[in-house]
């Protein structure tokens, strides 16, 4: 799994021209998918983006976490994160899991990260034609990849 984590002073999914799913100060996970993911590769995951001190604290330092500072996380599923850009100028989606793969491992993300932070997680829609709107807070943004665990 691959995600996409910004820190975000809000963030909005639309499809088809009407809101779907909505936070304020939190984080933005923009997730894809490929086709050798597991549970465990979630659970790490979601450790990961419970734990991760990128909020400032009282000395502006980046100290705290998103239930440390009472954010909310919007997750979007985006399989493009796995495009292969190795041949050519057209990218490649084979590295991407089949919805039959990719929807549970989805919806499990989801469900495991709402436990873990004991708060409902909006979500777009998995396949859905979405337009997603942030206001990129700092900017802060992290790319972490469940395979490459550095």
């Amino acid at each position: 799994m691959r995600i996409v984590l910004q820190r975000v002073s809000e963030a909005s999914v639309t499809i088809n021209g009407k809101t779907h799913g909505t936070i304020n100060h939190g984080l933005l996970v923009l997730l894809g998918i490929t086709t050798t993911d597991s549970q465990e590769d979630i659970d790490w995951l979601v450790n990961k983006i419970a734990g991760m001190r990128i909020f400032s604290d009282a000395d502006g330092k980046m100290n705290l976490n998103v239930n440390d500072v009472v954010g909310n996380v919007l997750v979007i599923s985006q399989f493009t994160l796995y495009a292969s850009t190795k041949k050519g100028n057209r990218p490649s989606f084979i590295n991407a899991a089949k919805p039959e793969i990719a929807i549970p491992l989805y919806e499990s993300f989801v469900n495991t990260l709402s436990r873990k932070l004991d708060k409902t997680i909006p979500t777009g829609i998995f396949g859905a034609d979405m337009k997603v709107a942030l206001v990129n807070d700092g900017p802060v943004t992290i790319v972490i990849d469940s395979l490459n665990r550095e």
